[in-house]
């Protein structure tokens, strides 16, 4: 049993605790909202007042957190709190630049440090099933391992410090732009009056096979359940989608390479979150592209 420190009980960092839990680790825990502190309380954990709290006697650290601000902002906090050798997992999807900011402040301290971003969603955060894409040092990797294999299906070491944050981009900039490109599919399909079910079948087990519409389609009725099977309820919201199409687009100009169709996505995405559709899930920017005009 080790003693683990979460900082961010949100809709994925809660459920990613609670397996913790049922694998019967001891968890100190901290939220800025009182009521997912009241949750994490009823599920055994220890509540915290502050985030520097969570460090006391931690084997690992965990942070869940919104962006790379308040990582940096966390980690001032908790970084001089742990004790030499602790180990750090930053599982917040934030700018590569600060991923890589903050290994450098956990290895100044004598501190383990993997920014482990991940994807799957609240479902793969519940059943566990999480991918891990991990950037940092090897031996920090192996320390946090055991602990990403409770909360995923599937870890990856990508490489370096910022590594996995890089990765993590770079596939929600291609998933942002193949569910574009699988909407339009399906639009088209349906004003020439082809079947959509006639349609699935054939792209599914063609060249235009892709997780966006095999896994994921955007049509309700067609292919496996997703989230067009209820009115487009999130599993992964477009707002999340618009902030990862953006943080590809920063690196993409801090690296000053062009990207026009992950531009192109991020714009799109942007329309469809201005016009009052960031709480519907990415796969809704079906209907968003339907109500657009050819220019």
């Amino acid at each position: 049993m080790a003693n683990i420190g979460f900082i961010g009980l949100g809709n994925m960092g809660l459920p990613m605790a609670i397996n913790l839990v049922k694998a019967e680790h001891s968890l100190k825990v901290f939220d800025t909202v009182p009521t997912q502190l009241d949750k994490a309380a009823a599920e055994g954990m220890t509540t915290c007042l502050f985030a520097g709290q969570v460090c006391e006697d931690a084997d690992i650290v965990i942070t869940m957190l919104p962006n790379g601000e308040i990582v940096r902002k966390v980690f001032e906090e908790i970084v001089p709190t742990c004790a030499a050798g602790t180990t750090i997992i930053d599982s917040s999807t934030i700018d590569v630049s600060s991923a890589k900011a903050i290994h450098i402040q956990a290895a100044d301290a004598d501190l383990g440090c993997i920014d482990a971003p991940v994807s799957g969603g609240v479902g793969g955060a519940e059943a566990g099933t999480l991918t891990f894409m991990v950037g940092g040092p090897k031996k920090a990797f192996d320390q946090a391992h055991p602990f990403l294999e409770i909360m995923g299906g599937k870890i990856v070491h990508c490489g370096d410090g910022g590594a996995g944050q890089s990765a993590k981009i770079c596939n929600n900039m291609l998933l942002g732009i193949s569910m574009i490109g699988a909407c339009e599919a399906f639009i088209l399909a349906e004003k020439l009056g082809l079947d959509q079910q006639a349609l699935f079948d054939v792209v599914s087990t063609a060249s235009g096979s892709c997780w966006s519409v095999n896994t994921y389609c955007p049509v309700p009725g067609v292919g496996p359940k997703s989230p067009a099977d209820n009115d487009y309820k999130p599993g992964f919201a477009a707002a999340l989608m618009l902030k990862d199409l953006n943080l590809s687009q920063q690196a993409a100009d801090e690296s000053e390479l062009a990207t026009p169709m992950g531009k192109h996505a991020t714009d799109i995405y942007n329309e469809m979150v201005e016009a009052g559709g960031g709480d519907t899930d990415f796969s809704g920017v079906i209907k968003h592209l339907a109500d657009m005009k050819r220019k």
